[in-house]
């Protein structure tokens, strides 16, 4: 099973400072000619696991990686269809709505009727 954390190294530098604290214990109080203890080959077989993990991971960091013009390669291309589909054609347009006037028309004509009102001869109210 793979160890889930990101820094190899700094495992295996805590690792060693403790093997190394444990090896400097045994030899001060036992001598250099004794059996490590427990701990000391616990922390040794953890150290040699954490190194194997690395190489294995910078193992595979070496290797190709999937890229996407692979994947383009490999998807499925549709062949192209061997008769074209026939053209609709084109609905014509409604003939029970009467022409409406748009609304620039109905502005334009607006203008005109009160263009046509002002140069109209104007009313005397004595006639």
């Amino acid at each position: 099973m793979p160890i889930r954390f990101a820094s190899m190294t700094h495992r295996i530098a805590k690792n060693g400072a403790m093997l190394h604290k444990a090896m400097m214990d045994r030899v001060h109080s036992l001598g250099a000619d004794h059996e490590p203890s427990e701990a000391e080959k616990a922390l040794a077989e953890e150290r040699r696991l954490l190194k194997e993990e690395r190489a294995k991971r910078q193992a595979r960091a070496q290797q190709p990686t999937a890229k996407a013009i692979d994947k383009l390669v490999r998807t499925h291309h549709p062949q192209a269809k061997e008769k074209p589909k026939a053209k609709k054609e084109p609905k014509e347009a409604k003939a029970s709505k009467a022409h409406r006037p748009s609304r620039a028309e109905k502005h334009a004509a607006q203008a005109a009727a009160l263009q046509a009102a002002s140069r109209a001869p104007k009313k005397t109210s004595k006639t």
